[in-house]
């Protein structure tokens, strides 16, 4: 990820602002400017619960570059409330990882970027 658009979204990513529907009440992560649904343009911010549940997952095995040292590791689609976002699973054992296990999200190291090391942080998930 650039630092430039990283820098734009840290809202959602340190407080997991996102965006609800005035009109219909359809929730987005990361924010949007009109609804896909009701096709408003009326939204208001709403932060996201830090506790939800695992939808689905894969776990990783073959890692995109800048990932390989983290291999085995997981990708788990979560539900926190009225909405889904995909993130890593961390700090547990990829065959713990259940459909429907509980998971709290943290705020944690994502990667490093360009030759000065620009850290990014994002969410992470951990399972209760």
């Amino acid at each position: 990820m650039q630092p430039q658009k990283y820098h734009r979204e840290i809202p959602q990513r340190y407080r997991l602002e996102a965006g609800k529907c005035k009109k219909c009440g359809k929730v987005f992560m990361p924010p949007r400017l009109i609804c896909d649904s009701c096709k408003s343009e009326a939204f208001e911010k709403i932060r996201l619960p830090d506790t939800g549940k695992i939808h689905t997952y894969t776990v990783i095995r073959v890692a995109p570059s800048g990932f390989t040292e983290q291999v085995p590791y997981v990708l788990a689609v979560v539900e926190l409330g009225d909405t889904k976002l995909t993130m890593q699973i961390t700090d547990c054992d990829p065959e713990a990882v259940r459909i429907g296990a509980g998971v709290r999200v943290e705020f944690r190291k994502i990667n490093e970027v360009g030759k000065t090391g620009v850290l990014c942080y994002g969410y992470k998930g951990v399972l209760v």
